[in-house]
């Protein structure tokens, strides 16, 4: 079997805590523990100087090699153009984005140094995967470097549509970065048209059928490929954490209230504040509810070198002591906002004691909360997923309560309905949802991309104009 070598902005080393419950480090464990390889990426750390050689460890069947950026290459390729610029446009949201032309020759240089690093631990029968926004250049570096190996791309965020993707200066040098893949995979159906879009308007490339295009000399593929979680792991997980000490005692605080939980790190794309209206709208419209829950948001502080997250924090904690102050009582608040990681498993046994769970972005490439959250509940008496109509996860968890996240008393109502709930309907709605989640797991989204992957590079290299392209490179 050919040997998986995987990329992304951050690897998670032997012996690191992962911070919060999903998310890609998650993912790409599981993918390394089936298929062994190679993991590739910055190793979170700033170096005052340039680093030389890559750090490698080896453990069991993976090895990890990773690289430090200096202080300048992090501003300017990570907080700047990664997260100011790019984090932003690709959720649709023009007004914060952020452009300077020496932060996107920074995010080029750091691909381009980056790919040079990994080049000598490329064996001729690897498979390459390339992950997330801020290797968006990086297949392209690795052709330039003479790699030939079958290449795949996976954008774990939404794509954007033809109209907005030209708002960005360059916008054109993406698209051909990405045709140097033979496979980019996408999230969703809407992603893909996305994509195809910006191929046809941006590139004049041609579509040829089920995904495949002709763009700047190279036949590649798109695939809408969803990722998924491991479901049966998941849900044993949250049984055995739901009887942790930690469980219990959130389970004795609430002194026989209802949970309402919401998961998030602190990112302006989640809707939070949306949700503490919310919990306004809710108390003021159905004051019954009051002392009858609990809503806990666990928000984790993240890029706090980027204003606009500092600007969000103090939103929130305003927000949460504004509705607190309102309707809070001696014995009682609505809203526990609490800034802090907690490790995937307690999540889970949180997860399997709310009653609601509350996941609104404004858009979101998939969430996978949404899904721990269902693959969490207790089967005879599960809680009820409210899910924003935009992230992914929307188009496979179809009997959540769906909510438009931009209008706060659609949420506010969305929350009474499921604390009013049946159990019966609770169990019929969660049925469907648990049952797509034991189809479409992280390891059937693994699976199925390698496999279309594998597809997609026969047909590159077959392709007369994709020989063309390599005799370009020499």
């Amino acid at each position: 079997m050919a040997r998986l070598v995987i990329v992304s902005n951050r690897v998670s080393a032997p012996g690191e805590r992962t911070a919060r419950a999903g998310g890609l480090a998650v993912a790409m464990r599981d993918a390394l523990r089936s298929h062994g390889g190679l993991w590739f990426g910055s190793s979170g750390e700033i170096a005052e100087t340039p680093q030389e050689a890559p750090r490698v460890i080896s453990a069991g069947k993976v090895t990890y090699v990773t690289a430090s950026l200096t202080q300048a290459d992090h501003r300017e390729y990570y907080v700047s153009y990664a997260n100011s610029t790019l984090w932003p446009l690709l959720h649709y949201r023009l007004g914060l984005v952020e452009y300077k032309r020496s932060a996107f020759k920074g995010y080029l240089g750091v691909n381009a140094h980056l790919a040079q690093m990994l080049v000598p631990f490329i064996r001729p029968d690897d498979v390459i995967w390339v992950h997330d926004y801020h290797f968006i250049p990086f297949g392209a570096e690795l052709r330039k470097l003479g790699v030939t190996n079958p290449l795949g791309f996976f954008l774990h965020t939404p794509f954007p549509s033809p109209d907005v993707l030209i708002a960005l200066p360059h916008h054109e040098m993406l698209i051909e970065a990405l045709a140097a893949y033979d496979l980019v995979g996408l999230q969703t159906d809407q992603d893909m048209r996305a994509y195809l879009g910006c191929v046809g308007q941006i590139a004049h490339g041609a579509e040829l059928g089920d995904g495949y295009f002709l763009a700047y000399g190279r036949r590649s593929r798109v695939a809408a490929l969803p990722i998924g979680i491991d479901t049966e792991s998941y849900a044993k997980q949250a049984q055995q954490a739901a009887t942790s000490p930690e469980a219990f005692r959130l389970k004795a605080s609430l002194a026989g209230r209802e949970l309402i939980i919401g998961v998030d790190r602190l990112d302006y794309t989640k809707g939070i504040p949306s949700r503490f209206e919310a919990i306004d709208g809710l108390l003021s419209d159905w004051p019954a509810h009051r002392r009858r829950f609990n809503y806990l948001q666990i928000t984790p502080h993240s890029r706090a070198e980027v204003a606009q997250y500092r600007s969000l924090r103090r939103e929130l904690e305003a927000a949460a002591g504004r509705v607190n102050g309102k309707f809070a009582e001696f014995d009682w608040s609505p809203i526990r906002y609490v800034n802090r990681s907690f490790s995937r498993q307690l999540l889970a046994g949180f997860y399997r004691l709310a009653r609601i769970g509350l996941v609104t972005p404004f858009r979101d490439g998939m969430n996978l909360v949404a899904k721990e959250f269902v693959a969490s509940q207790e089967p005879e008496n599960p809680g009820v997923l409210v899910l924003s109509r935009f992230a992914g996860a929307a188009r496979e968890l179809e009997t959540a309560l769906l909510v438009n996240p931009f209008d706060v008393d659609e949420i506010a109502a969305a929350l009474n309905r499921g604390l009013e709930m049946s159990r019966e309907e609770r169990r019929e709605r969660w049925q469907p949802m648990m049952a797509t989640l034991r189809r479409n797991t992280v390891a059937t989204w693994r699976e199925s991309f390698l496999a279309c992957l594998a597809e997609a590079a026969a047909a590159s290299a077959a392709s007369p104009a994709a020989a063309a392209a390599s005799g370009d490179h020499g």
